[in-house]
């Protein structure tokens, strides 16, 4: 006959019971790609959650009580930084942030301060428009500066949790090898595009254009941040049309009339490329939005 189990006994056969696997490591990314990357380093030791999403301006975004609750929560907080921030990050971090992840701790990585920066202003005058005086903060949009920031992310990872310093280690190395194959397949491609020759909204692909050798011939707007006027649309309408434009680049969360109207005087086609992962990302969406980005590009260089 089965004996009946007490509720000790009960109580001691659940603790023999593995526990759940759980994240160690609780990530506040306030771009969708800082999450991606932190998930291709610590796997199933984090958990993400990006403030922001794919259709939207980091640039404004409101310090919700919601965004407040998730930052108390953070182990590492990763953000672009250079500004990018600066109109909703600072009041996250003093209404909620603990201090392991304020500024000098291993757990506050903002990934300006650790690339090579564009565009960093010789003069501040508020009169040249919306720039950032500690340069041009879209730094994942060259792949080059994802190998440079997933090495600086494992190490703080392996600070944070050394217990599992050895599997960030892997995943890095995983990484590295992974980005390495599908660099000389995209150096190939950017080879085509070298001086293509394109229009943007805003300072946005500056790090896009760098990397594969694109050639700016305008900018819809006639100062960063400000909105495109008739008088500069029509000064740019010729510009333009001399240099042979292939495309007009904008994000999903810039303003269409602009490229739309552009595009319609002179049929150089406005394209509307993807400027990060969605929020919920799954692996190898870094990889997706590169390839995504070069599709589109090489389609429009091939027009006559």
């Amino acid at each position: 006959m089965i004996k009946k189990l007490s509720f000790v006994s009960i109580l001691m056969l659940g603790w023999a019971l593995p526990a759940p696997a759980t994240a160690d490591v609780r990530v506040f990314a306030c771009e969708p790609e800082w999450a991606a990357l932190a998930q291709e380093i610590g796997g199933d030791k984090v958990s993400t959650y990006s403030a922001t999403h794919e259709k939207q301006d980091a640039h404004h975004v409101r310090a919700r009580p919601s965004l407040i609750a998730k930052i108390r929560r953070a182990d590492l907080v990763i953000c672009a930084g250079a500004g990018l921030e600066v109109g909703w990050l600072p009041l996250l971090m003093q209404r909620g942030a603990r201090s392991n992840v304020r500024p000098g701790k291993p757990g506050h990585l903002m990934a300006a301060q650790h690339v090579p920066v564009r565009e960093i202003p010789t003069v501040i005058d508020r009169s040249l428009g919306d720039i950032h005086p500690e340069g041009n903060p879209h730094v994942h949009l060259d792949p080059r500066n994802l190998t440079l920031l997933a090495r600086e992310l494992s190490k703080r990872l392996s600070v944070i949790d050394s217990q599992n310093s050895a599997l960030y280690s892997r995943n890095l190395k995983s990484f590295e090898n992974r980005w390495e194959m599908h660099m000389k397949k995209w150096n190939i491609r950017a080879a085509k595009l070298k001086n293509m020759p394109v229009v943007v909204h805003h300072k946005s692909w500056s790090y896009l254009i760098g990397w594969l050798g694109l050639k700016e011939v305008g900018s819809l707007e006639a100062k960063p941040g400000i909105p495109p006027t008739v008088s500069h649309l029509n000064r740019l309408l010729k510009t333009v049309s001399a240099a042979k434009a292939k495309a007009i680049l904008r994000t999903p969360f810039d303003q269409s009339d602009p490229s739309n109207w552009l595009a319609n005087k002179t049929n150089i086609p406005a394209l509307v490329l993807p400027f990060t992962v969605s929020r919920n990302a799954k692996p190898g969406a870094l990889k997706k939005l590169f390839d995504d980005i070069l599709a589109q590009l090489e389609k429009a260089n091939g027009r006559p």
